[in-house]
């Protein structure tokens, strides 16, 4: 990802971003990352993960925002506005007018309540808008209207009940896949959206939940049960598909291996210098080494542990077999291959990571670092026909308040 100001893939096409917290900034930096100008309206006291830290970084001496909101909102402006009232209603509308897509995760019924519906008021009046809303359960059904959250709708979905081992019982992924997962998963649905207008001249309204991405996650898993009728349970580092596919300790560290086929276990087994592995029986198939997969896993455990962890996993690699040290958040990030892949962004204080989407021609592109809450509210609104009176009184009745500095 460069940090020097290209035209990106999705150069011409812009999003208001009414969403706070994850899945909905996440998937608006994603399009932000790739040239969609994004304008991102914050309530009067701004997204909530401004002040989700430590760490905060500092600006001028004083505390600013947490790593959590800036690692999500870089390449975006911001504007602070009061949606709940009618005059601020009025702003956002006139933003509409000139927008491609809106990106938002009120609770279910509000904007209808604020008479800003899809189907009332936003669809006949922005025919072109790609109207993209994340919920947790969407907005009927037995949960309908429900509060979502990462972690809550792990648990709901069956993937906390595979993550972790019989000593833990149902644990609680470390990232928050689901909200990611969402933000991902809602981005494809805007491409598809805005790529269907081609052809219909319409925009549409996307139900994006996050009850329905977490669940849409649950493979292998959700296949295994749907076919063998089996309760999946949690297996900790092991595989419930595959084997060998776990972690092992050796003298200087641990390694994870995944081995995918047969062909990749001989080569394994001649790496070790244990070609026995392979001619035996318990272990010639991947379905033999999956029936037989607590004897192989203490084979290769006492192999390993007298063998350099660093040495053993770069050599099999070398071999083609899949194997990596398991690293901690700082090394993984400081790897010769992290900066080869330029993976850290730096550029005027700001550090991030980059986007993984590599494309030749129109590469995402830094443009922005994350914005202060406000910075950018007199600019919006000028571009959208407002004078400096009006502006005047919009600050004076709290409709957008002052910049933080």
């Amino acid at each position: 990802m460069t940090t020097v100001a290209a035209a990106g893939a999705l150069a011409g096409i812009k999003v208001v971003d009414l969403a706070r917290v994850l899945a909905g900034p996440y998937a608006t930096m994603i399009l932000a990352d790739h040239g969609a100008e994004v304008i991102k309206v914050e309530p009067p006291q701004g997204d909530e993960t401004r002040d989700w830290g430590p760490p905060f970084e500092t600006q001028g001496g004083q505390r600013g925002d947490a790593s959590y909101f800036l690692g999500v909102n870089r390449n975006k402006r911001t504007v602070a506005l009061d949606v709940s009232a009618q005059a601020g209603r009025e702003v956002l509308l006139r933003m509409l007018g000139e927008a491609d897509v809106l990106v938002e995760n009120f609770k279910t019924g509000t904007l209808e309540k604020w008479g800003l519906g899809y189907a009332e008021v936003l669809e006949p009046r922005f025919p072109r808008l790609v109207h993209c809303r994340i919920s947790g359960f969407g907005a009927d059904g037995p949960l309908g209207g429900m509060a979502g959250y990462d972690a809550v709708v792990q648990a709901m979905t069956g993937l906390m009940s595979v993550n972790g081992d019989a000593s833990t019982g149902p644990l609680r992924l470390g990232t928050p896949v689901v909200d990611l997962a969402t933000g991902l998963y809602s981005v494809i649905a805007i491409l598809m959206a805005l790529q269907e207008r081609h052809r219909s001249g319409r925009g549409q309204s996307l139900d994006m939940t996050l009850h329905d991405c977490g669940m849409a996650m649950l493979h292998p898993q959700g296949a295994n049960w749907l076919l063998g009728g089996k309760r999946p349970a949690p297996t900790g580092n092991a595989h419930s598909n595959l084997a060998p596919c776990d972690k092992y300790q050796t003298r200087t560290g641990e390694i994870f291996m995944a081995v995918g086929n047969d062909g990749q276990f001989r080569k394994l087994a001649a790496g070790l210098g244990r070609p026995e592995l392979a001619a035996d029986a318990r272990f010639a198939t991947n379905s033999e080494r999956v029936r037989n997969a607590e004897a192989l896993r203490a084979e290769l455990q006492a192999t390993f542990a007298d063998l350099d962890g660093t040495a053993i996993a770069a050599r099999l690699l070398g071999l083609g077999v899949p194997v990596g040290p398991v690293l901690p958040v700082d090394q993984a990030t400081t790897t010769p291959h992290a900066a080869w892949r330029g993976t850290i962004l730096e550029q005027d204080g700001y550090r991030g990571i980059s986007t993984p989407i590599r494309l030749s021609r129109t590469p995402g592109c830094l443009r922005r670092r994350p914005p202060r809450f406000g910075e950018h509210s007199d600019e919006i609104l000028r571009e959208h026909g407002y004078s400096r009176a009006e502006i005047a009184v919009l600050r004076r009745d709290g409709i957008t308040p002052p910049t933080r500095k």
